[in-house]
Protein backbone atom coordinates (compact mmCIF):
# COMPACT_ATOMS: atom_id res chain seq x y z
CA UNK A 1 0.00 0.00 0.00
CA UNK A 2 1.53 3.35 -0.88
CA UNK A 3 0.73 6.56 0.72
CA UNK A 4 1.43 9.96 -1.58
CA UNK A 5 1.11 13.52 -0.70
CA UNK A 6 1.89 16.34 -3.44
CA UNK A 7 3.29 19.38 -2.12
CA UNK A 8 3.89 22.67 -4.53
CA UNK A 9 6.40 25.48 -3.67
CA UNK A 10 6.98 28.73 -5.06
CA UNK A 11 10.75 30.21 -5.30
CA UNK A 12 10.81 33.96 -4.89
CA UNK A 13 13.46 36.78 -4.86
CA UNK A 14 13.02 38.71 -1.88
CA UNK A 15 14.24 41.70 -3.21
CA UNK A 16 14.89 43.33 -6.68
CA UNK A 17 17.90 42.35 -7.97
CA UNK A 18 21.55 44.31 -8.05
CA UNK A 19 23.51 44.79 -10.89
CA UNK A 20 26.85 44.56 -11.26
CA UNK A 21 28.42 47.56 -12.97
CA UNK A 22 31.60 49.72 -13.37
CA UNK A 23 30.53 52.91 -11.80
CA UNK A 24 32.18 56.29 -12.52
CA UNK A 25 31.83 57.59 -8.71
CA UNK A 26 33.47 55.05 -7.71
CA UNK A 27 36.05 53.65 -10.40
CA UNK A 28 35.62 50.18 -9.87
CA UNK A 29 32.59 47.67 -10.42
CA UNK A 30 30.12 47.90 -7.80
CA UNK A 31 26.65 46.74 -6.85
CA UNK A 32 23.81 49.14 -8.05
CA UNK A 33 20.53 48.78 -6.30
CA UNK A 34 17.20 49.38 -7.47
CA UNK A 35 16.13 53.50 -5.48
CA UNK A 36 12.07 52.02 -6.85
CA UNK A 37 12.24 55.36 -8.31
CA UNK A 38 11.44 55.90 -12.18
CA UNK A 39 12.20 58.80 -14.95
CA UNK A 40 9.88 59.92 -17.10
CA UNK A 41 10.57 62.32 -19.72
CA UNK A 42 8.50 62.97 -22.86
CA UNK A 43 10.07 64.64 -26.37
CA UNK A 44 6.87 65.57 -28.49
CA UNK A 45 4.36 63.10 -28.25
CA UNK A 46 6.93 60.19 -27.44
CA UNK A 47 7.79 58.55 -23.94
CA UNK A 48 10.85 57.22 -22.48
CA UNK A 49 10.72 55.77 -19.03
CA UNK A 50 13.44 54.03 -17.32
CA UNK A 51 13.53 52.44 -13.50
CA UNK A 52 16.42 54.28 -11.75
CA UNK A 53 19.02 52.20 -10.01
CA UNK A 54 21.91 53.94 -7.71
CA UNK A 55 25.56 52.82 -6.46
CA UNK A 56 25.22 51.22 -3.01
CA UNK A 57 28.42 53.27 -2.33
CA UNK A 58 28.54 56.35 -4.13
CA UNK A 59 24.83 57.28 -5.00
CA UNK A 60 25.72 57.30 -8.52
CA UNK A 61 22.72 56.40 -10.82
CA UNK A 62 21.83 54.53 -13.35
CA UNK A 63 18.99 54.32 -15.76
CA UNK A 64 17.50 50.95 -17.05
CA UNK A 65 15.17 51.66 -20.08
CA UNK A 66 11.66 50.48 -19.66
CA UNK A 67 10.10 52.18 -22.61
CA UNK A 68 11.90 54.25 -25.33
CA UNK A 69 10.22 56.54 -27.74
CA UNK A 70 6.96 54.89 -27.57
CA UNK A 71 3.91 56.54 -28.30
CA UNK A 72 1.69 57.16 -25.11
CA UNK A 73 -0.93 55.73 -26.55
CA UNK A 74 1.59 52.64 -26.48
CA UNK A 75 1.74 52.61 -22.53
CA UNK A 76 -0.96 51.54 -20.60
CA UNK A 77 -2.80 54.29 -18.77
CA UNK A 78 -2.73 52.72 -15.53
CA UNK A 79 1.15 51.57 -15.97
CA UNK A 80 1.88 54.99 -16.81
CA UNK A 81 0.35 56.44 -13.22
CA UNK A 82 2.36 54.19 -11.70
CA UNK A 83 5.19 55.42 -13.05
CA UNK A 84 4.64 59.00 -12.28
CA UNK A 85 3.72 57.65 -8.47
CA UNK A 86 6.86 55.68 -8.24
CA UNK A 87 5.08 52.69 -7.25
CA UNK A 88 6.89 50.14 -5.59
CA UNK A 89 5.22 47.44 -6.79
CA UNK A 90 5.67 48.12 -10.18
CA UNK A 91 9.39 49.19 -9.66
CA UNK A 92 9.86 45.45 -7.69
CA UNK A 93 8.16 43.87 -11.02
CA UNK A 94 10.69 44.96 -13.00
CA UNK A 95 13.55 44.63 -10.67
CA UNK A 96 13.43 41.21 -10.99
CA UNK A 97 12.31 40.16 -14.38
CA UNK A 98 15.89 39.05 -16.27
CA UNK A 99 14.18 39.59 -19.48
CA UNK A 100 14.58 43.67 -18.42
CA UNK A 101 17.94 43.36 -17.32
CA UNK A 102 18.90 41.40 -20.95
CA UNK A 103 17.10 44.04 -22.87
CA UNK A 104 19.39 46.80 -20.67
CA UNK A 105 22.16 44.67 -21.14
CA UNK A 106 22.54 44.45 -17.28
CA UNK A 107 24.46 42.02 -15.48
CA UNK A 108 22.59 40.87 -12.66
CA UNK A 109 24.36 40.13 -9.72
CA UNK A 110 23.69 36.24 -8.94
CA UNK A 111 25.42 35.88 -6.06
CA UNK A 112 23.31 38.89 -4.19
CA UNK A 113 19.94 37.04 -5.26
CA UNK A 114 17.71 36.14 -1.76
CA UNK A 115 15.02 34.32 -2.13
CA UNK A 116 12.59 31.98 -0.23
CA UNK A 117 10.40 29.27 -0.59
CA UNK A 118 6.70 29.88 -0.63
CA UNK A 119 4.05 26.43 -0.05
CA UNK A 120 1.65 26.87 -2.73
CA UNK A 121 -1.08 24.07 -2.10
CA UNK A 122 -0.41 20.10 -0.05
CA UNK A 123 -2.95 17.22 -0.81
CA UNK A 124 -2.37 13.66 -0.10
CA UNK A 125 -4.17 10.35 -1.43
CA UNK A 126 -4.39 7.23 0.31
CA UNK A 127 -5.75 5.63 3.81
CA UNK A 128 -5.67 9.22 6.19
CA UNK A 129 -5.95 7.00 9.32
CA UNK A 130 -3.02 4.27 8.37
CA UNK A 131 0.56 4.41 8.41
CA UNK A 132 1.80 3.08 5.06
CA UNK A 133 4.34 0.36 4.52
CA UNK A 134 5.83 2.87 1.59
CA UNK A 135 5.22 6.76 2.14
CA UNK A 136 5.97 8.78 -0.98
CA UNK A 137 6.25 12.87 -1.33
CA UNK A 138 5.99 14.52 -4.62
CA UNK A 139 7.65 17.80 -4.70
CA UNK A 140 7.07 20.38 -7.26
CA UNK A 141 8.91 23.35 -6.95
CA UNK A 142 8.27 26.04 -9.57
CA UNK A 143 10.87 28.69 -10.33
CA UNK A 144 8.74 31.53 -12.39
CA UNK A 145 11.89 34.19 -12.41
CA UNK A 146 14.21 31.42 -13.14
CA UNK A 147 16.45 32.18 -10.47
CA UNK A 148 19.53 30.09 -11.31
CA UNK A 149 19.68 27.92 -8.25
CA UNK A 150 20.68 23.91 -8.80
CA UNK A 151 18.24 21.16 -8.41
CA UNK A 152 20.48 19.26 -5.27
CA UNK A 153 20.51 22.87 -3.89
CA UNK A 154 16.58 23.23 -4.29
CA UNK A 155 15.71 19.76 -3.05
CA UNK A 156 18.18 20.71 -0.08
CA UNK A 157 16.90 23.99 1.27
CA UNK A 158 13.05 22.71 0.72
CA UNK A 159 13.85 19.70 3.09
CA UNK A 160 16.13 21.17 5.49
CA UNK A 161 19.00 18.89 4.51
CA UNK A 162 22.73 19.66 3.55
CA UNK A 163 23.67 19.14 -0.19
CA UNK A 164 25.68 16.17 0.53
CA UNK A 165 23.12 14.55 2.69
CA UNK A 166 20.46 14.99 -0.63
CA UNK A 167 23.22 13.97 -2.85
CA UNK A 168 23.77 10.41 -0.69
CA UNK A 169 19.72 9.99 -0.98
CA UNK A 170 19.95 10.54 -4.93
CA UNK A 171 22.34 7.82 -5.37
CA UNK A 172 20.17 5.84 -3.20
CA UNK A 173 17.54 6.28 -5.52
CA UNK A 174 15.40 7.59 -2.08
CA UNK A 175 15.10 10.82 -4.05
CA UNK A 176 14.23 10.69 -7.55
CA UNK A 177 13.79 13.46 -9.87
CA UNK A 178 10.89 13.36 -12.18
CA UNK A 179 11.21 16.30 -14.56
CA UNK A 180 13.79 19.40 -14.41
CA UNK A 181 13.95 22.60 -16.61
CA UNK A 182 14.88 26.24 -15.67
CA UNK A 183 11.15 26.94 -14.47
CA UNK A 184 10.61 23.96 -12.27
CA UNK A 185 11.78 20.70 -11.06
CA UNK A 186 9.78 18.11 -9.54
CA UNK A 187 11.21 14.99 -7.42
CA UNK A 188 9.37 12.20 -5.26
CA UNK A 189 11.04 11.71 -1.91
CA UNK A 190 10.34 7.84 -0.42
CA UNK A 191 10.47 7.12 3.06
CA UNK A 192 10.08 3.30 4.20
CA UNK A 193 9.42 3.24 8.34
Amino acid sequence: MSYIKKIEYEVVPQESFSVIRNCPGCGVKTNYRNTKRFRVNANGNRLDVWLIYQCEKCKHTLNLTVYERQKAAIIPKDEYQHFLSNDEETAEKYGMNFDFFRKNKADVDMDDITYRYIKLQESSSGPADKIACHEQTLIHIQNPYGLKIRPEKQIAEVLELSRSQVVKLLDRNAITIESISSKNISFCVKATP
